[in-house]
């Protein structure tokens, strides 16, 4: 019952330390940036982990394996928090290569690129859809 009762009051309490450890993020990059999906399933990517199309990962040239980005799509105020495990694009005007999952979530999937801002994640556990 204890458990019960320590689990329900770290879940209420789970939002708010998310919003306060949220600083303004300072955009890095902005470009565009496309997806990858399950024709690239269960290769393995430049940080030698498989890609899952499921995952919320991107790929970026230089950027360290394991950096969390916040995506923001501008036109629509939508963004995810990805992690970086792969290297690319290799598309000399794409900044970024999403998981197809990531690019679902921003909603760019039917048009398949779109002009993107890139930011340091505010927290690193934050990960998936962003409450903005």
């Amino acid at each position: 019952m204890r458990g019960l009762i320590a689990f329900t009051l770290l879940i209420a309490a789970a939002p708010a330390v998310a919003q306060d450890a949220a600083p303004s993020a300072t955009v890095l990059a902005s470009g565009m940036a496309s997806y990858y999906g399950d024709a690239h399933a269960g290769n393995r990517t430049a940080s030698g982990e498989r890609f899952d199309p499921d995952g919320m990962t991107a790929a970026h040239r230089t950027l360290p394996f394991g950096t969390r980005l916040r995506v923001t799509d501008p036109s629509t105020g939508r963004s995810v928090v990805v992690r970086v495990n792969d290297r690319g694009p290799f598309h000399k005007s794409r900044v970024l290569d999403l998981s197809e999952a990531a690019a679902r979530e921003l909603g760019i999937v039917r048009r398949g690129r779109a002009l993107v801002e890139i930011a340091l994640a505010a927290t690193t556990a934050q990960i998936g859809r962003a409450h903005v």
